[in-house]
């Protein structure tokens, strides 16, 4: 049993994308970040951070007790190697995928969080850092485009934890002023990822806490 402690973002989508593809049994608790409960002792026992997501995971592999953990990508990995699900043992095709997920949680989440910040909710409006965050975001979509052109897959020819990590960053795409349609190859793989049961399961969660 994994408990996930869990805000309806992208880096707490991406946890629940992967329990529902892996078919693991899972709990969802809710840390109200607008309430400031991310700062609660109890959930920083858990994530030093402040930040979701964080699991604990009940029956960790080495038969100890329960283990904590922070970090989406850091979490993706842990469960990928607890499950033998979603990451290759290839290892090109593993190297491919660990690179593209660190792309992700190194490069495409924060500038895209830094757009969604500076489009939607800084105080007052700052042309510089729009314009900046606006041009990075339209670059990384066109590195993820040439990628998605050459491979299905941001591993190669299998859905992974790369394109989990990845996938509901592209969701607020119109928040971010993206057009799909401008970056085919993109638009085709979140189609793909869109329309997977899991993916259907997993965002139907977030409407029941």
């Amino acid at each position: 049993m994994i408990d996930l402690y869990y805000a309806p973002t992208p880096n707490g989508h991406k946890i629940a994308l992967f329990l529902e593809e892996a078919g693991l049994e899972y709990t969802l608790h809710r840390i109200d970040i607008g309430k400031g409960e991310q700062f609660q002792p109890a959930f920083l026992a858990i994530s030093p951070n402040n930040k979701i997501p964080a699991i604990i995971d009940h029956q960790p592999t080495d038969g100890g007790g329960p283990l904590s953990l922070f970090e989406s990508g850091a979490i993706l990995l842990y469960l990928a190697e607890k499950t033998n699900e979603l990451l290759s043992k290839e290892p090109r095709e593993r190297a491919q995928t660990l690179q593209w997920l660190f792309w992700q949680v190194g490069g495409f989440g924060p500038m895209l969080g830094q757009n969604h910040h500076f489009n939607h909710f800084a105080p007052q409006p700052v042309p510089y850092a729009i314009e900046r965050y606006q041009v990075e975001t339209q670059r990384l979509y066109g590195v993820l485009n040439k990628q998605l052109e050459k491979t299905p897959w941001l591993g190669g020819n299998k859905y992974s934890i790369a394109d989990i990590a990845t996938y509901p960053w592209t969701v607020s795409h119109e928040r971010q002023r993206i057009n799909l349609a401008n970056f085919p190859a993109v638009q085709n793989w979140f189609e793909r990822i869109h329309s997977r049961p899991a993916t259907e399961r997993a965002y139907g969660q977030a409407q029941k806490i």
